[in-house]
């Protein structure tokens, strides 16, 4: 990995690169977080173990890509890493918004749809979950139901007063699950 990433900050992939030699520094392991080595970080992204130089590419590719974080987010839920989204989540409430995709997305699988929302109910009426409503809003449209079923539960947990509108709408819509959802919400936005 090190050859490779030097290869990397040589062709201009990456700006710069920080090396730590964790046995002669061990207190920046504890520092930050890390239980194993190989240890990347690019960008926002950390990595643990050994990657190929293609798959590092892909993620220096991702840093500048408006669909990087939720990748990251989806593949971390998927491996159960959900402590590792919730820490970033916590030291940068923007990131929050990265895990809507997999909301909207029916087929993301179980355990990631359930670790998102764990994310969501951690953040519950907090101003970065606040500042999701209109959002969390037109997910209520979607085609899906089961989306629209977890977009009114979230809605409830954003405590914002934009989200009665989104719900009541809700409590019309074709299916039952929704509109029971969507009544259970709006008691829980009024408490």
């Amino acid at each position: 990995m090190l050859q490779t990433l030097t290869e990397m900050l040589k062709q201009g992939w990456i700006g710069r690169l920080t090396l730590v030699n964790l046995e002669a520094r061990p207190e920046a392991a504890r520092e930050e977080g890390i239980r194993s080595v190989p240890w990347t970080r690019i960008g926002p992204f950390d990595l643990a173990g050994v990657h190929g130089r293609e798959e590092l590419l892909e993620w220096v590719e991702r840093v500048g890509s408006p669909d990087g974080m939720t990748e990251y987010f989806h593949i971390l839920l998927k491996d159960g890493h959900l402590d590792q989204v919730l820490a970033l989540v916590h030291r940068r409430p923007d990131t929050l918004a990265a895990l809507l995709p997999i909301v909207a997305n029916p087929e993301a699988s179980i355990n990631v749809r359930i670790g998102a929302g764990v994310v969501f109910e951690e953040f519950a009426g907090q101003p970065a979950m606040q500042a999701l409503t209109d959002r969390f809003g037109a997910l209520t449209r979607h085609d899906d139901p089961r989306v629209r079923a977890d977009a009114c539960h979230y809605l409830s947990l954003t405590g914002a007063p934009a989200a009665r509108d989104y719900l009541e709408r809700c409590r019309q819509d074709d299916d039952g699950t929704v509109r029971e959802i969507a009544a259970e919400s709006l008691v829980a936005l009024t408490a």
